[in-house]
């Protein structure tokens, strides 16, 4: 069936606010408000000269500005620059099998997305951020996620949608040519490879020896899988239903974990690490092959219950508790950068550190995965994209808090490594009283018996860091100094359920990927539910990560742990490819005018990742540059000496190869960048001066059969179109009228 030209798009695009009217004077009223408390908080938060100052002022600022990022400039491009259009079927809807393609309630939908792309990042990154003060960071992850991170989650998953749920690569290959393309495959697939492999890594080292935390993360599979069964066969379409039921068994999971780990079934669930690697390669095969409804979607949407409430309960512990911000706001390492916790200088540095928090290439892959052939229709894109990523930002945002209520001294004796601090605590409270933030040996003591752990020291990652500030904030408001151990074996259970679903979901994107590529070669893989292409794919990916997960459990300085340090910068090139993807998108389709709302945050992020990788490779710091640290330690061979972190000859050697391939990759990476930038520029000039020779991959219209709410809360105007339908909150297709 034929659109008309004039009806569809463009009706739709005025949407809500050509039939809404002018807004309310009370709504304009309550915006204000919103805007008032945000802008009170960041004043109060640029003003502070050295004195402490309540953290609920950096919670304000971030929740103020996000409502109005959320309501004002998300909508904006959802309606006046994509131009979504409720009437045009999605590719759920039109290639609907029930494996991969299904149309899925937008909430849980929600759930899935805001759980596939929440990982280590937003936990973690802030954490090592707060090393330059807590306003650097701050600023970067509200204004990074506003203007960059969410637009590249939701224009990304807009034009997938339009273009049959196709991959981040595929789309490079397909709009832009076939060598940008093909430099965009190559370096999106090895990018992701490396990024499971970390968060996998994460994972193992969260869980390993904890039979709490395997017992409870355990538990969600059999729990999603009767939910699944229960949305699908059971009860269709009661999503409150099965949440509350859901819910009320992840609860349980969790104190049962805790009585398991007092009883004698302790030893059953106490797993080493290479153990659970097997475990982890296991599931993820399952998750990417097993249909979408059955295991991964309802995982993923019980544990955003998880995730999303915890979180929220600490801003409440942080209004209740008004604990204060004991980091200064912009340390002396911001200037110098000679940090302890990670080398180098603010710029570019501590953007590339937060990275998830603010913009994640990683989340242009989930965005061009499974979400785009689940989502019931394109006006959802504003919630599921720009929304889940406000949410992650969000968790960025207490992590941030977390780390910056906790003494300075305890922050850098916790985050610094064995070569800076020592391995006592008397060597660490001297080491850090040098850095400008007295503690003392008790107190460093002290801060491990009172979460039952034997040394705090040099618990690096950021993890351990996170589970410190946590159980300061819920002590205070619930059980006191007594509760602090449960509050940070919790957090550390929390954050492995947090990181686990990003690796599922990874790995189900990382097949749909290589299915993609595949099928430029052979046309079955195009087919991304052919059984035999699936399964292929799907071992081709876990083994991909798991191999460089295994090396790394066997080998401290092997495996995933080589390419550890590449983390940061090639997430954030990865944003480079999206945005740049985006950007020739826009421009091909006749949004030139519009252009600029890719094109600016590309800018700044190719700035970044191009400045940090320039750094890594040719800086003469051995801290920062890679082939500097590979002649320091070739010249430590040559004199026979053996130098730290290595302790042996041999680990001498791994650490020159290691710092050889991460050299070598990071040219390889940003070379790959570079080669993908000037096509997309190529293809952009010539849209502009031929826009006759433009030709776009995006599926022909078809009309929509599906009736459905826009945000999680329906409008009064949506519940009556969906009572019209004879349709629940949960929408669907609309249902015959009874003769």
């Amino acid at each position: 069936m034929a659109k008309p030209e004039a009806t569809g798009t463009e009706r739709d695009a005025a949407g809500p606010d050509a039939t809404q009217g002018p807004p309310s004077p009370r709504s304009i009223a309550v915006w204000v408000l919103v805007g008032l408390v945000g802008a009170l908080g960041w004043g109060v938060l640029a003003l502070s000269r050295g004195e402490e100052i309540s953290a609920a002022w950096l919670l304000a600022a971030a929740l103020g500005s996000y409502a109005i990022g959320y309501r004002f400039y998300a909508r904006f491009i959802a309606h006046r620059v994509l131009k979504v259009d409720k009437t045009r079927a999605t590719p759920a809807e039109r290639l609907d099998n029930g494996v991969d393609f299904h149309p899925t309630d937008r909430r849980v939908l929600f759930g899935h997305h805001f759980a596939a792309v929440a990982g280590a990042g937003p936990l973690v990154g802030p954490v090592l951020a707060a090393q330059m003060g807590y306003l650097p960071g701050t600023i970067w992850i509200v204004a990074g996620v506003i203007f960059a991170g969410a637009v590249q989650d939701m224009v990304t998953l807009f034009f997938s949608t339009r273009r049959d749920g196709r991959s981040l690569g595929q789309m490079a290959r397909d709009e832009i040519g076939p060598v940008g393309g093909a430099a965009a495959l190559v370096a999106v697939f090895a990018i992701m490879i490396i990024l499971l492999a970390v968060l996998a890594l994460v994972i193992v080292n969260a869980l390993a020896h904890s039979p709490w935390g395997v017992f409870s993360i355990g538990m969600t599979i059999p729990i999603a899988l009767f939910m699944g069964f229960y949305l699908r066969v059971l009860r269709p379409g009661r999503v409150t239903e099965v949440s509350v039921i859901g819910v009320a068994l992840l609860l349980l999971a969790i104190v049962a974990g805790g009585w398991v780990a007092e009883s004698s079934l302790a030893g059953t669930f106490t797993l080493e690490k290479e153990t659970l690697v097997v475990w982890m390669v296991a599931y993820g095969f399952v998750a990417s092959v097993l249909p979408v409804w059955m295991l991964l979607a309802p995982r993923d949407y019980l544990s955003t219950f998880m995730k999303v409430g915890t979180i929220a309960l600490l801003a409440v512990g942080v209004v209740i508790a008004m604990p204060t911000l004991k980091m200064p706001a912009v340390t002396e390492f911001a200037t110098r950068g000679d940090g302890p916790v990670f080398a180098g200088s603010m710029f570019p540095f501590v953007f590339i550190t937060i990275a998830c928090g603010a913009l994640s290439g990683f989340h242009s892959l989930v965005s061009s995965g499974t979400t785009p052939k689940m989502i019931q229709k394109e006006t959802q894109v504003r919630v599921i994209g720009y929304g889940a990523m406000l949410t992650e930002s969000f968790v960025a945002i207490m992590a941030m808090i977390a780390a910056c209520i906790i003494e300075p001294g305890l922050f850098f004796a916790v985050n610094s490594p064995p070569g800076v601090i020592g391995t006592t605590v008397e060597t660490a409270s001297q080491a850090v009283t040098g850095f400008g933030f007295a503690i003392s040996p008790d107190a460093l003591a002290q801060a491990a018996k009172d979460v039952e752990e034997a040394s705090l020291l040099s618990r690096t990652g950021g993890a351990p860091t996170f589970a410190l500030g946590m159980s300061e904030i819920f002590s205070a408001v619930i059980g006191g100094a007594g509760m602090k151990a449960f509050w940070y074996h919790f957090a550390i259970m929390f954050e492995a359920l947090f990181i686990l679903t990003t690796v599922d979901a990874g790995t189900r994107v990382g097949r749909f990927m290589l299915q993609d590529t595949l099928g430029n070669v052979h046309k079955s893989f195009k087919d991304v539910s052919w059984k035999p292409g699936v399964w292929l794919a799907s071992a081709v990916v876990v083994g991909g990560w798991g191999y460089f997960l295994w090396v790394g459990v066997k080998d401290p300085l092997g495996g995933i742990n080589q390419l550890f340090p590449l983390f940061g910068i090639a997430n954030q090139l990865l944003a480079a490819v999206a945005l740049a993807v985006c950007t020739t998108l826009l421009v091909k389709s006749g949004r030139l005018k519009w252009a600029w709302v890719t094109g600016v945050p590309l800018a700044w992020d190719v700035a970044v990742t191009l400045t940090a990788s320039y750094q890594k490779i040719f800086s003469s710091d051995v801290k920062v540059g890679f082939f500097a640290q590979r002649d320091k330690y070739q010249a430590g061979i040559d004199a026979e000496k053996v130098l730290p972190p290595a302790k042996s000859m041999a680990e001498m050697h791994t650490v020159v190869t290691n710092a050889t391939v991460d050299g070598v990759l990071s040219v390889l990476f940003a070379v790959l960048i570079v080669i993908v930038l000037l096509d997309a520029a190529r293809t952009c000039f010539k849209a502009i001066s031929a826009p006759e020779s433009v030709k776009l991959s995006e599926v022909p219209w078809s009309e929509s059969k599906i009736v459905a709410p826009a945000g999680l809360i329906a409008t009064a105007e949506e519940r009556a179109e969906l009572a019209a339908a004879g349709l629940d909150s949960g929408g669907g297709r609309a249902k015959e009228p009874v003769a």
